[in-house]
């Protein structure tokens, strides 16, 4: 009797030597709230190939369809670190100093578009007065239109925007519900793959439409070393975008229900780079003084305290 117990006793230590070891062992996790847009290229592509379980990380990603959503799972604390167009961030930033912008991930001036029927009367960006226009209203797009806009001297009052998701414009155009949409890729591309046509691109407007890492400042305080490694793992999406970009392009059609070819054209519309440069903080100082005179945000935020690049890998 006293043998058994010696040896249950034996087995209980070594499991529990097991089981400390395994939790030891266990990769820290981080709460990624990601999109499925094309622009998110850098971020979809570590998630699927696991790049970011080579550094070390088990990352719980949570995917959205527009940048307000994963501003607002960051903001309520459900994420540590989320992906989010210029004008969403900057709207963040406004509502106070919880969050830090650690990396672009890339950008594209032509990546949102103006897409009508095919059969559209609409020739021009003014012809665009007394319709119903969809948008998804605080996101990266909405800031560019209203940038549209004030270039073609359009009042936004001459029109009706319908605040609207994403993913439900195709539908909603080519049924008649509305005249227009404007949207990031893929969006613009799926309706045009079911019958549309581009009317325009918000390009040339003086804003290259950096695409963001914003992260908690909590959780950049407690895991700074999870930071790192998590845009370490970026830095080799970034590399793999670049050398396989049909693999990638493969990726995002799945991901985004878009022919190969539709998200490769989609994909030209975008450069992905790991960065914080001079044009993004001046496109993103310009964007905040912009939407501050247009009473989108009531307060303009500090952009240059806002980035931070201790975070960014080397090359």
């Amino acid at each position: 009797m006293r043998l058994k117990l010696v040896a249950l006793g034996v087995i209980a230590l070594i499991a529990l030597a097991v089981l400390t070891v395994s939790v030891r062992r266990s990769p820290p996790i981080v709460r990624f709230g990601c999109q499925t847009v094309v622009g998110d290229a850098l971020c979809i592509v570590a998630v699927e190939k696991d790049l970011f379980k080579e550094e070390g990380l088990a990352v719980r990603a949570s995917r959205f369809t527009s940048g307000p959503a994963c501003a607002e799972a960051l903001y309520s604390g459900s994420v540590d670190v989320a992906t989010m167009g210029d004008t969403t961030a900057v709207i963040a930033l406004s509502r106070g100093d919880r969050h830090q912008i650690i990396a672009s991930h890339g950008r594209g001036e032509h990546r949102h578009r103006i897409m009508v029927p095919a059969s559209s009367a609409l020739k021009a960006p003014t012809d665009l007065a007394g319709t119903r226009l969809a948008v998804k209203k605080g996101t990266s797009t909405h800031g560019g239109l209203l940038l549209f806009f004030d270039k073609h001297g359009l009042d936004p009052k001459s029109l009706t925007l319908i605040d609207m998701r994403p993913e439900d414009m195709p539908e909603a155009l080519l049924a008649g519900s509305i005249d227009a949409m404007v949207a990031s890729e893929p969006i613009p591309s799926i309706a045009e793959v079911k019958g549309a046509r581009e009317l325009a691109t918000l390009g040339g407007l003086g804003n290259c439409y950096p695409l963001l890492i914003v992260a908690r400042r909590d959780w950049l305080a407690k895991k700074p070393g999870e930071a790192k490694r998590f845009l370490e793992a970026l830095r080799k999406a970034e590399q793999f975008v670049e050398n396989s970009p049909k693999e990638t392009a493969a990726i995002l059609s799945r991901i985004s229900r878009l022919p190969q070819d539709s998200a490769e054209r989609a994909m030209s519309r975008h450069t992905y780079r790991l960065a914080i440069d001079q044009s993004i903080r001046e496109s993103l100082a310009r964007t905040a003084q912009f939407l501050h005179s247009q009473k989108t945000v009531y307060s303009v935020p500090d952009i240059q305290k806002a980035l931070d690049t201790s975070w960014m890998p080397a090359k």
